[in-house]
């Protein structure tokens, strides 16, 4: 029982780090600002007593540490788009999600796309989530193979 309470928890504290997350990703991009100055605002100006800092943390310096590689990892599944087309909100969750399907294995690929797809629901545009469910659905495939391989029964 316990260890279910602390999973819901664990998912929910996750849920808050990837939504602000997400918020100092698209201010990192529009705004140009630093990572660290953006993380220090963040910290002061919203309540992050049910936040996994850590993870919050992990993600903020881990998308534009390996921005290259991941846009790499979803730019061919962009169909008819360019990275450069996209709405700053799009870019913010295709590129965290698809740091979290590489380098967060520990995390299954159907919720790194859900939380995605529920954060895109909430900030971006109208059908927006469809396009990024499209996109992550596919780079999963390359970069989780093993996963949705065994998830779909291949």
């Amino acid at each position: 029982m316990t260890s279910q309470i602390q999973k819901g928890q664990l998912a929910a504290t996750r849920r808050m780090a990837r939504h602000y997350a997400m918020q100092a990703l698209y201010q990192w991009r529009m705004a140009g600002s630093s990572i660290n100055a953006i993380e220090a605002e963040f910290r002061v100006d919203n309540d992050m007593s049910n936040v996994d800092l850590e993870y919050f943390h992990e993600i903020l310096h881990g998308v534009p540490e390996h921005l290259s590689e991941l846009e790499a990892a979803f730019e061919p599944f962009l169909v008819e788009r360019s990275l450069v087309e996209l709405d700053p909100v799009t870019q913010a969750l295709l590129r965290m999600a698809t740091y979290e399907l590489k380098f967060r294995i520990d995390v299954p690929y159907k919720v790194v796309i859900n939380e995605a797809v529920s954060l895109a629901k909430k900030f971006g545009a109208e059908d927006s989530h469809k396009f990024i469910n499209g996109v992550l659905d596919k780079t999963a495939e390359i970069l989780r193979a093993i996963e949705v391989k065994a998830e779909r029964g291949h």
